[in-house]
């Protein structure tokens, strides 16, 4: 495995509330130099960053219903709908949490259902976000995979990468990408459905470590950390060892 490879299982997350139109502007070059597979981007971004990305290999993608979910199934369909006319070209969709955790799976399915046809109708790519930090046990998880499956979705997704828990003493925490959950969710996708990691993969060896787990895409803002550390501290005979002794642990 090479780290141009590596570099394509990457979406470059360009999501955090503070970033500029600079910030966004410089990520998408950095996204073209390092031949990254997709820029995930603020959505009121996207026709800028077509342009920004004119000429490359790099592909628009964004977010809907971000991060929390909690928009109504109509709103979700028009804010996909706008994305996909701007540019997108690969949408990732929040559910709708409250409704998991209350067990709405009618709900669920329509949501999903309904934003997927709007996806395709544009021969677009869709991830559905599940938000794992949220769930409180795997049957979620589990039947979202059956969902998901039964659509025929693109991938399914760990986390948003702004999925905060507050615990009983009042102090923040997350989890993002977990090895459980990945195994899990790996696990219970059929067919072609495929697994997104995303929150907390920050180097080279967690990204290798998700990768074995099943992950083929990941969703980071620390595209140049991971590459560069790849490409100074790794030869492709290292990378591939590194990558087959962590599937073999798997």
């Amino acid at each position: 495995m090479t780290v141009n490879a590596l570099a394509k299982m990457i979406d470059h997350a360009l999501l955090h509330p503070t970033l500029t139109d600079l910030d966004l502007k410089n990520g998408c070059a950095l996204a073209v130099a390092y031949n990254v597979a997709s820029v995930c981007i603020k959505p009121y971004a996207i026709k800028k960053a077509c342009q920004w990305l004119e000429g490359s290999d790099v592909m628009v993608g964004t977010v809907v219903g971000f991060p929390h979910g909690s928009n109504s199934i109509e709103m979700k369909k028009e804010e996909t709908e706008q994305c996909c006319i701007a540019g997108a070209v690969e949408i990732d969709l929040v559910v709708n949490i409250g409704k998991v955790l209350s067990e709405d799976w009618t709900y669920l399915e329509k949501e999903i259902r309904e934003v997927y046809y709007v996806v395709k109708k544009y021969n677009a790519v869709i991830k559905v976000i599940f938000e794992n930090d949220f769930l409180p046990s795997d049957q979620y998880k589990i039947k979202l995979c059956e969902i998901c499956n039964s659509i025929g979705v693109d991938f399914i997704k760990t986390s948003t990468g702004f999925g905060m828990v507050k615990g009983g003493d009042g102090k923040y925490s997350y989890r993002g990408a977990t090895e459980q959950d990945l195994i899990l969710m790996r696990k219970h996708a059929t067919g072609s459905v495929k697994v997104k990691a995303s929150g907390g993969i920050r180097t080279v060896e967690e990204m290798l470590a998700v990768h074995a787990l099943g992950a083929t895409r990941i969703g980071t803002s620390s595209t140049k950390a991971i590459l560069d550390a790849a490409a100074v501290k790794y030869s492709e005979e290292k990378i591939n060892f590194m990558a087959g002794q962590l599937k073999g642990r798997y």
